[in-house]
């Protein structure tokens, strides 16, 4: 994963190289290969280099084309092979990812951006049309972010040096910081008001003085693909999942594949070692890490990647993580942490994580994130009979709804209400608890970002697409925010890529009819049909694996005396985000075992530990405190929760606003969990 940095002055004052050498210092540990700059007149760009295939030891980079525009790409271009056959007219012998972009970008202008099948971020400079154009692909597993004033703009794939280097202060981004203690912020947002990220599937055109953010492509919600038989659903499904795995093997180094014993890392272990054996796989081999834990009586991952291994003829690297160094909420980072969750981990696993990619030379990992969410892992029935009752297929409606009643052994009605409810206006539904604000939030921060707070979800329409591909999109932005949150990994260096969120598997699965996705008393169904004989039998047939949930009470029990004294001088209390008596109250629940939402709290834990980085670093603009939070809300929430009601929230700040009730989806169910490199 490559990283690059860019300015351009509307004012035309030359680019700083004192400027742009410091930005330059701060990539460096992210790109260890080398490097080039562009600089010229009031623009300059860098890019520092990590190799992780044969083609892109040969780029150099930023790339100037025919016509003068600059380009820098940081990804991994999958459709090579159908670009070369289609550019074969203008294109050069270096067939380097990046010349094969600069082609399509010369043939076809930006409406190249939909051909580019992969991982990527992009940015190209215009100095005829004075523009500059970043883009990311439409999954959006690359970051790159863009920083636009009156007098510039600056650009890069890390947050770190377009806030070091700003030379001033920043206010925090609210609604980032509510996204974050709920199911992640949304994709174009950074922690810093005035900084911003290109969302996935987007582009962004940028002039002197104004900027355009334009959507480049879409999945196509009139995409049908129907069969026959179910060995037709299942030989398509195998050959598009083999697919995205083997995209994701193409490597000049051996590869590291997590494999918890889940059936989505299981799966993409299996199917890889069967890729290789085949011989159409770059990657000469693939690793693999699993990591455990005997301490949690639910966490009994060892019997299945076991049995992978075994499969395999290899063992792979084993972590032990019994020592709950991880949850450690104090820990000081040495270096600047750009966002929440973003500080590099010292304890135990962490060091044998980067041992074993040392040791074996691994400079890609292969993640199953997505799997659960695309591939049916939530067995629920309700986008199945919102589409029938949708479409008025009453007769199947009601023949399914008796086949789901008894697998899930709910009265029929029950769950046609559920389903039901999704087509209802917001104001008629109330918040489901798992879905309410934490406890602990000030009702006026809660009144500002509650859209943020409740996930952003939106509600399902009975006209337009099945409301199964809305829910199918409702996830899939969930992914994004969530892999929007994750920064890039250092001490070593690698690059992550998610097979299970392949654009063409993505579409396949789309487009297939729901019931092959999920069947009654059939939890990914098409999945455990298509890998048979390729994953281990008692993968495929697992049960569903259990949230993780002693550690944080262990590690806050540990930690007991410094959290007290935290307490007692929040930066989070000072900005009006949080009321530290009720932070103090749910620690003392937790630590005496009452049931308090984990995530949310650990979440809050962090956001007060990395406001705390900025503080030191000069960072964080501090707008004084706000009013303070009344007890009144506390005790209306706590009471509503406590009597185990989902009535609206009342917030009375600017008159009244009502929190809308938001079903569970299968991005909510998933976000749920406990957010670990355990899959």
């Amino acid at each position: 994963m490559s990283v690059q940095f860019g300015r351009w002055n509307f004012d035309g004052r030359p680019a700083g190289r004192e400027y742009l050498a410091k930005a330059e210092g701060i990539l460096a540990p992210y790109g260890p290969d080398g490097g080039d700059t562009y600089i010229k007149d009031s623009v300059g760009i860098l890019f520092r280099a990590f190799h992780t295939t044969k083609e892109s030891r040969t780029e150099s980079q930023p790339l100037v084309t025919p016509s003068g525009a600059v380009l820098t790409w940081d990804g991994r271009l999958d459709n090579r092979a159908e670009l070369i056959l289609e550019l074969r007219a203008i294109l050069a012998t270096a067939l380097t990812d990046v010349s094969i972009v600069a082609a399509a970008y010369e043939w076809w202008g930006t409406d190249c951006f939909a051909k580019l099948i992969g991982d990527w971020a992009l940015s190209i400079w215009n100095p005829r049309e004075r523009s500059l154009i970043l883009a990311k692909d439409p999954v959006g597993t690359r970051h790159l972010y863009y920083s636009f004033e009156k007098e510039q703009v600056s650009w890069s794939t890390i947050l770190d040096p377009l806030v070091l280097l700003a030379g001033k202060t920043f206010a925090l981004e609210e609604e980032y910081i509510a996204g974050w203690l709920s199911f992640f912020p949304a994709t174009h947002l950074t922690p810093y008001v005035g900084i911003h990220s290109v969302p996935p599937s987007t582009s962004v055109l940028i002039r002197a003085g104004k900027h355009t953010v334009s959507k480049y492509w879409d999945f196509d919600p009139g995409k049908r693909i129907r069969y026959r038989t179910d060995g037709e659903y299942e030989e398509h499904f195998r050959a598009v999942f083999a697919e995205a795995v083997r995209r994701r093997l193409r490597a000049d180094s051996p590869i590291l594949a997590e494999l918890s014993g889940g059936m989505d890392s299981s799966s993409i272990v299996c199917m890889a070692d069967s890729i290789i054996a085949e011989g159409v796989a770059e990657a000469p081999r693939v690793d693999t890490l699993s990591t455990f834990d005997d301490s949690e009586p639910n966490w009994n991952e060892s019997a299945f990647f076991a049995k992978v291994e075994e499969k395999r003829g290899r063992v792979g690297c084993h972590i032990d993580c019994s020592s709950h160094e991880s949850f450690m909420l104090w820990a000081k980072s040495d270096r600047f942490v750009c966002a929440p969750g973003a500080a590099d981990r010292s304890d135990h696993s962490a060091k044998r994580y980067a041992e074993c990619i040392l040791t074996q030379g691994n400079r890609v990992v292969l993640s199953g994130i997505g799997g659960d969410e695309v591939m049916g892992g939530v067995p629920t029935p309700t986008p199945e009979i919102e589409d029938l009752l949708s479409r008025a297929r009453f007769q199947t409606l009601g023949h399914q709804l008796k086949a789901w009643a008894l697998a899930k052994r709910k009265p029929w009605f029950h769950l046609l209400g559920e389903s039901a409810k999704g087509f209802l206006p917001s104001r008629l539904a109330p918040v489901p608890r798992h879905k309410g604000p934490a406890v602990w939030l000030t009702p006026q921060f809660v009144s500002r970002n509650l859209a943020a707070l409740l996930g952003y979800e939106a509600r399902i329409t009975v006209l337009g697409p099945l409301p199964s591909f809305q829910e199918n999109i409702n996830t899939l932005n969930a992914l994004r925010r969530q892999i929007g949150c994750t920064s890039l990994m250092l001490q070593p260096p690698r690059e992550k890529r998610y097979p299970c969120l392949d654009r063409s598997l993505l579409e396949f699965l789309y487009a297939i009819p729901r019931e092959q996705v999920v069947r009654p008393g059939q939890r990914r169904s098409l999945m455990r049909r298509a890998l048979s004989g390729i994953v281990p039998r008692e993968v495929l047939n697992r049960k569903r694996k259990s949230v993780v949930v002693r550690a944080p009470r262990i590690a806050i029990s540990q930690e007991w005396g410094a959290l007290l004294e935290m307490t007692q001088d929040m930066l989070t209390d000072s900005l009006g985000i949080v009321d530290s008596g009720s932070i103090l109250q749910a620690l003392q629940e937790t630590r005496n075992g009452h049931e308090v939402d984990l995530i949310k709290l650990m979440r809050t834990l962090g956001i007060e530990r990395w406001l705390r980085n900025l503080n030191t670093r000069g960072v964080l603009r501090h707008a004084g405190c706000t009013e303070r939070p009344s007890n009144s809300f506390q005790s209306r929430w706590r009471n509503r929760k406590q009597a185990g009601t989902c009535a609206s929230i009342s917030l009375s700040d600017d008159g009244t606003q009502r929190a809308n009730q938001l079903r569970p989806s299968a991005a909510a169910v998933s976000a749920e969990k406990i957010q670990g490199e355990r899959r």
